[in-house]
């Protein structure tokens, strides 16, 4: 059971699905960033870009705020104890490292955990909901 307004797991997880949002959130443990400085390593537009830091901001993985004409990212420290805490649960997820979960879940489900988005979305899943 989630807080009221708290992100739900399936946010979470789903937004931690992309590497490229896995990416940015490693990015983010250095510091706050601008929108344009995390765009600048990433092999993408910067409409891209925002897409990618409005899902990891949906799930409550980030914030953004304006600070004159730029907008600032920043990582939430505590967006992950939801997460950590249902893994942690299983036991066998101590401590949590998600670059061996995600080695796991390739090995599991291979090329179709790609298609795994589509499927949700096709089923009338979506995040948050």
């Amino acid at each position: 059971m989630s807080t009221p307004g708290a992100p739900s797991l399936d946010a979470i997880f789903m937004a931690l699905a992309d590497p490229t949002r896995r990416a940015i959130l490693s990015m983010l443990l250095e510091d706050d960033m601008a929108v344009t400085d995390v765009a600048q390593p990433l092999p993408m537009s910067l409409a891209a870009v925002s897409k990618h830091l409005g899902l990891l901001a949906a799930a409550g993985l980030i914030s953004q705020e304006k600070r004159g004409r730029v907008k600032w990212c920043k990582l939430e420290p505590d967006a992950l104890k939801a997460a950590s805490v249902w893994m942690q649960a299983f036991g066998q997820f101590e401590p949590v490292n998600l670059d061996d979960f995600e080695r796991f879940l390739e090995a599991e489900f291979g090329a179709s955990a790609e298609a795994a988005p589509d499927q949700l979305h096709l089923a009338g899943n979506t995040p948050g909901g």
